[in-house]
């Protein structure tokens, strides 16, 4: 386990936490009202700074409640947290459902994973080398 360090930037802001034993993620809470109407978006603020060490990144996904009865899910799914910012915490939300999607301060409106990130060396090189499957892309593996 590590220690992830968060910064109170709003006075509402709620440290995130586990809903249970076994969650991957921590659920972040908005410190603002909203609304999200049909087929729009909107970035709504956490209130919080974090601290991720080197080598880790954030990870904003998605609450699936807010996906399967609403259709409100994060845009850029996932969001990235780098270990190097030190900004607030921001959700881009977008409303793909048929009715307003309203947001209350404290609510939980996005999950906090933190996964290992190491960095990769790049180079190039004249060529690669050949697989069975080659150059085939999307839906080549099949359809179901």
């Amino acid at each position: 386990m590590i220690e992830i360090i968060f910064q109170r930037l709003h006075d509402d802001a709620l440290l995130p936490s586990y809903a249970t034993p076994g969650s991957a993620g921590m659920d972040l809470s908005a410190i603002t009202i909203s609304t999200i109407a049909p087929g729009d978006y909107a970035v709504i603020p956490t209130g919080l700074a974090v601290e991720i060490p080197a080598g880790w990144e954030g990870q904003i996904r998605p609450r699936s409640g807010h996906a399967s009865r609403n259709g409100v899910t994060v845009l850029n799914s996932p969001g990235t947290i780098d270990a190097d910012y030190r900004g607030e915490i921001q959700v881009i939300l977008i409303n793909f459902g048929k009715k307003d999607f309203e947001i209350k301060v404290g609510m939980r409106i996005a999950q906090l994973v933190v996964a290992p990130a190491p960095q990769a060396l790049p180079r190039f090189e004249e060529s690669i080398s050949p697989t069975e499957r080659g150059s085939n892309g999307f839906g080549s593996t099949g359809n179901n």
